[in-house]
């Protein structure tokens, strides 16, 4: 008989449709068959587990079950002892589904590959940290000399962010940077740049990872995009390059200011055409609509700009290998997968349907901003942005939409009246 100590198992892991890291703990001679069954039913209930008859959810037919999918043979290293992580696809009974935030961003790295193209990604998270206060209650993280740009111990006196590292580099996970953010105690993580998916598979890793380390020491890493009132928001910037056939990367020579290349202006156009109804994807609960606001450097107006941070997509001064455009609007409360799906295929509408692209930005983005357009003001009209854009929808994944819609309006319903603490105190433990 195995002694906990002794035991060796599997974490099935996959990303729902409210980002949360569903999954079951597998004994590794189970999961060499490479699947786990689920309930259908994980597509079918919000924050607060409510059954919402969602479409695509099975609600109505008995909550069917549903596989999580992976190759035994690709398990990754966990954080658990005797623990690896497969992360899982999911099928139906009719092959993959239409629900699988994952699959959705695999089709679209498929249409541009068919381009000759492979999307690369690197993705930057911004977070706060909370500890018990004298009550018990979460109060924010007593850094008493963090500032912008901030590292050491006056920043993160308890060396979180220290065993984090340590942690994401045993596991295979590449962290590029992690620093003090606008305000305290926010923190920015950056992970390596890679293939697409890889850096949603990475980011999806180390955001469960990170808050199930710190909680298990007391502190909450709380990804909300606004957890306090009257503080910075924290988001999620998408930076976008491609690799040609040559392994090149397809963006150099194209970002030169006064001479981007008509791929450049064709991603930049299809992101700022579907700048609205991207945003019930990129700010998928009440409180992002606390962060998207004018003034904000958050990506709230539809508008581009070189190297101008108060916009929603960022020309980066960097050229050749690293030339690549950064889109600012999401935040982490959002599965990367679909945010990811969502952006890579706006951008690909763009290319493909010759979408005009307006100036480039010459206002700061705080007192001056050269357009009227802007992201919606809270999610219900987000949705209702997204629900009538069918053209981005039936890109991504109409069924995914669908039912990610139902979820999400209920979701308001549930939060009608709350105020911060009330916000709080319903997604605290979730994002």
């Amino acid at each position: 008989m195995n002694t906990p100590d002794a035991m060796s198992r599997v974490r099935v892991l996959f990303s729902d449709q409210l980002n949360l890291a569903r999954g079951k703990y597998l004994p590794s001679a189970f999961a060499e068959g490479g699947h786990a069954r689920f309930c259908a039913g994980a597509y079918a209930v919000t924050y607060s587990r409510d059954l919402i008859a969602a479409p695509g959810a099975g609600v109505e037919g008995g909550l069917p079950d549903i596989e999580g999918v992976f190759d035994p043979k690709s398990l990754r290293d966990g954080w658990e002892p005797n623990t690896k992580i497969a992360l899982a696809d999911i099928r139906d009974a009719n092959g993959p589904s239409g629900l699988c935030g994952r699959t959705a961003l695999k089709n679209v790295i498929a249409k541009w590959q068919a381009r000759g193209l492979t999307p690369m990604i690197g993705l930057e998270g911004e977070a706060f940290i909370f500890q018990r206060g004298e009550d018990g209650g979460w109060v924010p993280y007593d850094t008493p000399g963090a500032f912008v740009y901030g590292t050491g111990p006056f920043t993160d006196p308890a060396g979180l962010t220290d065993e984090v590292w340590a942690v994401a580099q045993s596991i295979g996970l590449n962290v590029e940077s992690f620093n003090a953010e606008y305000d305290s105690p926010q923190f920015e993580m950056t992970l390596g740049y890679t293939d697409a998916l890889a850096a949603c598979d990475n980011f999806f890793l180390f955001r469960t990872m990170a808050r199930e380390l710190m909680y298990k020491k007391g502190y909450l890493l709380s990804f909300l995009p606004k957890p306090i009132p009257g503080l910075a928001g924290s988001g999620l910037h998408v930076n976008i390059s491609f690799l040609n056939e040559k392994g090149e990367n397809a963006f150099a020579g194209g970002t030169d200011k006064d001479n981007l290349s008509d791929l450049v202006k064709g991603c930049i156009a299809g992101l700022i055409h579907h700048h609205e109804s991207m945003c019930g994807i990129l700010a998928p609960i009440v409180n992002s609509y606390e962060r998207l606001t004018p003034a904000s450097l958050s990506g709230y107006w539809a508008n581009w700009g070189y190297d101008h941070r108060g916009v929603a997509v960022r020309v980066s001064a960097e050229t050749g290998k690293a030339a690549r455009i950064e889109h600012r609007v999401g935040d982490c409360a959002a599965s990367p997968y679909f945010a990811v799906a969502a952006v890579l295929n706006a951008a690909l509408l763009g290319v493909e349907k010759g979408y005009d692209l307006p100036p480039a930005e010459t206002g700061d983005g705080l007192e001056s901003v050269n357009t009227e357009r802007h992201v919606p003001t809270n999610l219900t009209d987000a949705l209702d942005a997204l629900k009538n854009d069918t053209t981005l929808t039936a890109a991504i994944s109409q069924l995914m939409i669908d039912n990610y819609i139902a979820i999400k309006e209920a979701e308001v319903k549930e939060l009608d009246g709350k105020d911060a603490a009330g916000q709080f105190d319903y997604y605290g433990h979730y994002i």
